[in-house]
């Protein structure tokens, strides 16, 4: 047996047993290329065919052929059971079992905050009045002087304020808005001004540090205190319906003379909801109207406390505790 042969035995031997070996199509891919590409193990074994007498040549190259067929069939079986096997692997995965039960993935819900203010905006939308806003950390020009409360006003104990450096302020009402607003807007002016407040409110069940308000402003020639309780009674009944008993009291605000509070029937008693009143003429002077040609109204509600009355809460502190069996409820 020559030198040729022995190495074309040797090598059908090791491919038939990496054959055996394979697990992927990619390794058997290379594979064929070790064995039978043209810098293959085979191709470098048959260039010694030169070196054989013309005798031996047509055996060899008879042996060399016969090798080459058996192993290119046991790769393309392999080959074959390859794909079958990963052909059934991704069937495997990506079958579905349908009597499996379903994964459930719960929906998300609009806070009652949040729902509560974009009810109250609808409305006020759809009376005519542009949603405006504004910075919650304020000057204490917008947020009290030029609302007609100077530094040593005693006005500015009935709000208890988050004081900040360089004489700036967390909002303590929402009024601030009206200011900006009016200071680049010409009358006639309509707006309603969602956001959050700060005050150092003691909490309890109707009283938070941090809450919602709404604030109402509107100015044009000839309005009066009748328009404003025409325009809150509308809004009240829309938002709570007819039936619910509404009363004014009068109050006192820096920022509007004459001034009242609404009340509304909550649980058996009388539960204030929202400060109004006709705009002060400082005020008006303070952002360049003319007190004299305008009037206007303005009022301010907190968001809570129609989120308690219209969904029956108890307890402010409900809305802020982030409890699932709560707000599942909504």
């Amino acid at each position: 047996m020559t030198q040729i042969e022995n190495e074309l035995q040797t090598l059908k031997q090791e491919a038939q047993g990496a054959i055996a070996q394979v697990t992927t199509l990619a390794q058997l891919e290379q594979l064929r290329i070790d064995y039978f590409g043209k810098k293959g193990q085979l191709a470098q074994i048959l260039r010694g065919m030169g070196k054989l007498s013309q005798e031996d040549r047509p055996r060899i190259g008879a042996l060399a052929n016969e090798i080459k067929e058996e192993l290119q069939e046991r790769l393309e079986r392999s080959r074959q059971d390859l794909q079958a096997a990963q052909i059934q692997a991704q069937l495997e995965a990506e079958t579905l079992d349908v009597t499996m039960p379903g994964v459930s993935r719960p929906l998300g819900r609009i806070h009652p905050l949040n729902g509560t203010v974009d009810r109250i905006l609808d409305i006020f939308v759809g009376l005519g009045y542009t949603v405006a806003t504004g910075p919650h950390v304020e000057t204490d020009y917008y947020n009290f002087e030029a609302l007609n409360t100077p530094a040593d006003h005693p006005a500015r104990d009935m709000q208890d304020t988050f004081y900040l450096s360089d004489g700036l302020l967390l909002r303590t009402q929402t009024s601030s808005v009206q200011i900006r607003y009016m200071e680049t807007h010409e009358p006639p002016v309509r707006i309603v001004a969602p956001g959050r407040v700060y005050r150092r409110d003691t909490v309890d069940a109707t009283h938070s540090a941090v809450f919602h308000q709404v604030e109402l402003l509107a100015v044009d020639k000839g309005l009066t205190f009748g328009d404003l309780k025409g325009t809150i009674k509308e809004f009240l009944q829309q938002m709570f319906g007819e039936d619910l008993p509404v009363r004014f009291r009068a109050s006192y605000f820096p920022f509007t003379e004459p001034s009242a509070e609404v009340d509304v029937q909550w649980q058996g008693k009388w539960l204030e909801v929202m400060g109004c009143g006709m705009v002060d003429p400082n005020v008006l002077k303070a952002v360049g109207y003319d007190p004299e040609v305008y009037t206007g109204f303005a009022a301010g509600l907190g968001v809570e406390r129609f989120a308690m009355v219209l969904h029956k809460i108890d307890d402010i502190r409900r809305l802020y505790n982030s409890d699932l069996r709560f707000l599942r409820q909504f």
